[in-house]
Formats: C-alpha cells, sequence, structure tokens
C-alpha cells in the first residue's frame, strides 16, 4: 500500500496558473496616394418645356425634335437630331415660354488625356476625374532599440500620410 501513496498524489492535480502576456510592437510608416483617373461617357439627350405653346416636328403638331438611333443616324457613337421643334403660341397675346435643350453625348474619339505617375491615357469624355497622386517629399522616420520613434516631415504634400506607433504590453497572473 505505501508503494501506491506516491501515485495516489499525482492523481490528484494541483492549481497552476501560467497567464503571462508580453508584446512589444513598433509600427512606422508612410503612405501615399497613387495617381488615378476615371472616364465616363455621357449620353445624346433632347428636351423640351413651355407654358402656352405648342410643339411642332416634322410638320406634326405636338412632336419634338427626336434623335435619329438608327445605325446611318450615328457618327462615331453620337446620334443626330432627325427635326428641329418649332413653338406655335397657344393663346395669342398671353405669356408663353418655351426652351429646347440638346446634349450632344461623347463620340468614340481618339482624344486622350495623359497624367503622370504611371496612368496611362484616356479619353477626354463628358464625365472624368483625374488624381494626380502624392508626393512624399522627404520623410525621414527612425525606431532605435529602445523603441524610440523619431520623424523628420520636410516638403510633405497632398495625399501623403506619416503613422508612428508604439505599444508595449507586459501581463502576469
Amino acid at each position: 500500500m505505501k508503494k501506491f501513496l506516491p501515485l495516489l498524489l499525482l492523481a490528484f492535480p494541483t492549481a497552476s496558473f501560467a497567464d503571462i502576456t508580453h508584446t512589444i510592437q513598433s509600427v512606422a510608416s508612410v503612405s501615399t496616394l497613387g495617381a488615378s483617373a476615371t472616364s465616363e461617357r455621357i449620353a445624346s439627350s433632347i428636351s423640351v418645356a413651355g407654358t402656352n405653346v405648342t410643339p411642332k416636328a416634322n410638320t406634326v403638331a405636338g412632336q419634338i425634335g427626336s434623335l435619329d438611333l438608327a445605325d446611318a443616324g450615328i457618327t462615331n457613337g453620337v446620334p443626330t437630331v432627325d427635326y428641329d421643334t418649332s413653338f406655335n403660341v397657344v393663346n395669342t397675346g398671353d405669356a408663353f415660354s418655351a426652351s429646347e435643350t440638346f446634349l450632344q453625348g461623347d463620340s468614340t474619339s481618339t482624344t486622350a488625356s495623359t497624367v503622370s505617375n504611371g496612368v496611362a491615357a484616356l479619353p477626354l469624355l463628358g464625365k472624368y476625374t483625374v488624381v494626380s497622386g502624392g508626393d512624399p517629399g522627404s520623410v525621414a522616420l527612425t525606431l532605435d532599440s529602445g523603441q524610440a520613434l523619431t520623424v523628420n516631415l520636410a516638403d510633405m504634400g497632398a495625399g501623403t500620410t506619416a503613422t508612428l506607433q508604439t505599444s508595449i504590453t507586459l501581463g502576469l497572473d
């Protein structure tokens, strides 16, 4: 029986806690926006508005000019206008107003805009956005063995971000 006593003591575990956390983290970074461009074609449209007037197109009352969407009526991706709109006053002597708007869409031309910093030439279309990119200027970030962070920013331009971060954690339970 005495031989089994040490084995019996091993059968009952004792409480042991060893929760140790140790973290040292340092970050020093500089980021700069890249150059980019987007371009979007706009469509052709025609609209008419008025009061005390009757529109007329191609000798038909109540009609407005229209876009010719047949293959023969489209040149470089842009339709032509079939007929002009004329207006007749309904009540002579009364006030009237009329307006007609035609927006010519973008053609499939080869006119292009070139952006520096590696962005290719894009067609100049009705809606476009160009971002020239950031300029980091002269940036010097240092992190020494004692976790001391220093930064020297000179002529840092638009679109540039500098980040310095340090974190030291020690936990024992």
